[in-house]
């Protein structure tokens, strides 16, 4: 917990940001005094996001000095310690990481401000991140959402369902897609659909052929298994467990492509939803026992930021299409 003097020094930011971008009454010499702390701030949130001075630099079209000083000055200016400078690489401190969740919401309201005010050009310029523990299940949507609005950037990073969490609440990301909900009212939430999960192997494989009938038989084959952190892995780990069997991975490898070609060269058999198997001719679907573990994926975004308009076009073509 931060003590009561970090939340006076973060209070005392706050306000002077929000006097400058709503308040105009302070004549001009005081107006070019809020401005400078506004550009401090602003590069105090940038260093932190992009974890480093030049990488700021580069986003804010400054120069790396320039971003330097600005932070320097903030935190002289306010007596507190914002980053930890090491030699390759920048941590925020305690207190930095405190603010930057304030600056986080505060830019992204800024944002949401500038939409409302240029509403007829929302929705045909800008951006939109997504975070996804696969692509199969935003295709579709992201196919009408392209035909609708054609100006939006895109972007897509592909994760597993902690990754998805911990972007969106971050502000890294803008809305995501996993196989289990999280818990609490923070997301608001399109359901996608449900599958059962499957074991699949290689063709020509010595694995090719067996049959899955009980999950004690299945720990006796060589298994690859996605990295911690997946709800595949987890869904099947906790349907082994009630049979009072304990998985152990042969090969572990991260993310859902890898599990795939690691799998494709005959190295064991894999895991993953009815769903997302695809059309693969290298592979065959391998079914496990009953009850079979079933996969939900949804589509999420934080509920504070769901009205602002690319998230929210985006969520409504979610639900149009499901």
């Amino acid at each position: 917990m931060a003590d009561i003097r970090v939340i006076y020094v973060i209070c005392k930011i706050v306000i002077l940001y929000l006097s400058i971008v709503f308040i105009d009454t302070l004549g001009a010499e005081n107006s070019e005094t809020e401005n400078m702390r506004y550009v401090q701030l602003r590069a105090f949130h940038n260093v932190a996001i992009y974890g480093g001075f030049s990488r700021a630099a580069e986003a804010l079209h400054l120069t790396q000095p320039a971003i330097s000083d600005q932070v320097k000055k903030l935190e002289e200016e306010y007596d507190i310690r914002l980053f930890d400078r090491q030699k390759r690489r920048v941590v925020v401190t305690e207190k930095g990481a405190a603010l930057l969740e304030i600056t986080n919401r505060l830019f992204d309201h800024e944002q949401h401000a500038r939409e409302f005010l240029t509403e007829s050009r929302a929705l045909s310029l800008g951006g939109l991140r997504l975070v996804v523990d696969s692509a199969y299940h935003v295709t579709s949507i992201l196919e009408r959402f392209r035909a609708r609005f054609p100006g939006i950037h895109i972007t897509m990073q592909v994760g597993n369902s902690n990754d998805v969490i911990s972007q969106l609440s971050a502000y890294e990301a803008d809305i995501g897609v996993l196989g289990e909900l999280p818990h609490g009212t923070d997301f608001e939430v399109v359901a996608l659909g449900r599958a059962p999960l499957i074991g699949f192997a290689a063709k020509g494989s010595a694995y090719e052929n067996v049959r899955l009938e009980s999950y004690r038989e299945i720990a006796q084959y060589p298994l690859v298994l996605r990295e911690q952190g997946s709800k595949t892995r987890q869904q099947l780990e906790t349907a082994a467990k009630k049979s009072g069997v304990r998985l152990q991975a042969t090969i572990e490898a991260e993310g859902r492509e890898a599990v795939r070609e690691v799998v494709a060269s005959g190295a064991g058999i894999g895991f993953v939803s009815m769903d997302e198997f695809g059309n693969d001719e290298r592979l065959v679907k391998l079914p496990l026992p009953k009850p079979r573990p079933v996969m939900a994926e949804s589509l999420i975004c934080l509920r504070e930021r769901r009205d602002q308009k690319l998230i929210a076009a985006f969520m409504e073509k979610a639900r149009n299409a499901v």
